[in-house]
């Protein structure tokens, strides 16, 4: 048997991307709310405001999701929705809707795994300074206690951050996600250590709010390196860690907390770009983390020729999903592979899935028969890994169903679930019924 019995078979969402009621009660704003109201932003002004409806429909989504067996629902909060402000008073509206939705999932049989923050920042507190603030960690402690405190009682798997990679790349220094900044490379080092305070912070208090045991992680972007041929296996693994001057590593954001320190690999990057820090930040920053959550799609190929480091061009015949990632299922193996070695935490991958451009024929139905096809393939290459000795500790699809995929709005279908974003209506996919067959054998279905 591949898969350990309690491996964690589950569906994941964000918040911003699902729950719309973006101006219900005295929820907050939050970057995404305002950043997306300007023109060019986001595909065709598409806007999260309403999206899946999940705010007022959570209970149709869990009775769907236990007709289709899952068993674990990994879910964000919308920190403005609980704390309006960032940080001080709590909204009773926003400790409704997430105590509710937890029970519901309770008395569902389903597993929740809470994620603190999915991308979206409280304004509020944005207009303070953001994670540039020196402030930051301590509102996300705030916030983390807020959470421990109120659903502590009702979940014992926490998700810190999801994606430091993206949100600081793509948010702080790209421009292309809120909240759309340009930031020079020091000042992007300093929210990313910020971040790595506020988690430090928060694995802490959590597990001194909560009077039982609790398992914590974060959710990682982890694109690795693949070897093309086995005597590049070792190459692989360097380059997957090694400094390429971005901010698209896992290494860089989770070495800080597993070992104490940030990689030795990064030290001449962060001395060049006049970056320093505080010695005694690291006693906060390092924590105990349960599990290491990675959210991979793909990968790229890369060899040694001549002497010299080759990245390979995927051949046109290589399988592209409608983000244009190339299909590489090897990307599961190879990253579980390489995850286990350098951290020995037991590895969870907390999103993969694959967008396709796809909608109801004529029947109503949505055979996503490559989509199927797309799971069976990365699900075998998992449970190789499994099988060689890797603590593999779950999968959660991206995503339960369609819905706003922040600048491609809501152009790109994720989902097991289809949405009508006209109606709301849910419909599953063919694929939800190949994944409830899935999840009933343990993965077997996948592997014949």
């Amino acid at each position: 048997m591949a898969f350990k019995k309690d491996f964690a078979w589950g569906v994941a969402t964000a918040a911003y991307q699902v729950e719309g009621g973006a101006y219900e009660a005295d929820k907050g704003l939050n970057g995404w709310d305002v950043g997306s109201a300007t023109p060019g932003r986001i595909f065709e002004g598409h806007r999260g405001d309403v999206g899946c409806d999940h705010y007022h429909k959570f209970k149709e989504d869990v009775a769907l999701m236990k007709e289709l067996g899952i068993k674990a629902y990994r879910f964000s909060v919308n920190w403005a929705r609980l704390i309006p402000a960032g940080t001080g008073k709590v909204s009773e509206d926003g400790k409704r809707f997430y105590t509710e939705l937890l029970v519901a999932l309770k008395e569902a049989g389903i597993e929740p795994w809470m994620t603190l923050f999915h991308w979206d920042f409280p304004y509020a507190l944005y207009r303070r300074g953001g994670w540039l603030s020196p402030l930051s960690p301590l509102w996300f402690e705030h916030y983390a206690k807020v959470c421990a405190e109120l659903f502590g009682e009702y979940c014992d798997k926490f998700i810190l951050v999801n994606e430091p990679q993206v949100f600081l790349g793509e948010g702080h220094s790209g421009g292309k996600h809120a909240p759309f900044l340009k930031l020079s490379a020091a000042e992007v080092m300093q929210c990313a250590h910020n971040v790595l305070l506020a988690c430090g912070r928060a694995e802490k208090i959590i597990r001194e709010t909560v009077p039982r045991p609790v398992q914590i992680g974060t959710a990682q972007a982890f694109w690795p390196t693949l070897p093309a041929r086995e005597e590049d296996l070792g190459l692989a693994m360097r380059d997957t860690f090694a400094c390429h001057e971005d901010f698209g590593s896992v290494n860089y954001y989770t070495d800080p907390l597993i070992f104490g320190h940030y990689p030795d690999e990064f030290a001449a990057w962060q001395r060049a770009c006049g970056f320093s820090f505080p010695a005694g930040d690291m006693r906060i920053i390092r924590s105990k983390l349960d599990f290491y959550g990675a959210n991979t799609y793909s990968g790229n190929y890369i060899t040694e020729q001549g002497g010299r480091t080759v990245r390979l061009t995927p051949p046109p015949s290589t399988p592209k999903t409608d983000m244009r990632w190339d299909v590489h299922p090897d990307s599961l193996y190879y990253g579980a592979k390489f995850l286990w070695e350098r951290y020995h935490l037991p590895v969870v991958y907390t999103e993969n899935g694959v967008a396709l451009a796809e909608w109801k024929d004529l029947n109503g139905e949505i055979k996503d028969y490559s989509r199927i096809d797309f799971i069976k393939r990365y699900l075998r290459a998992l449970a190789r890994a499994a099988d060689e000795g890797v603590d593999v500790g779950g999968y959660f699809y991206w995503s339960f169903m369609d819905n706003f995929e922040w600048a491609e709005g809501f152009s790109k279908k994720f989902g097991l679930v289809h949405i009508d974003y006209d109606t709301l209506a849910r419909t599953p996919k063919e694929s939800a019924y190949f994944y409830k067959k899935v999840i009933e054998t343990n993965g077997e279905a996948a592997l014949k």
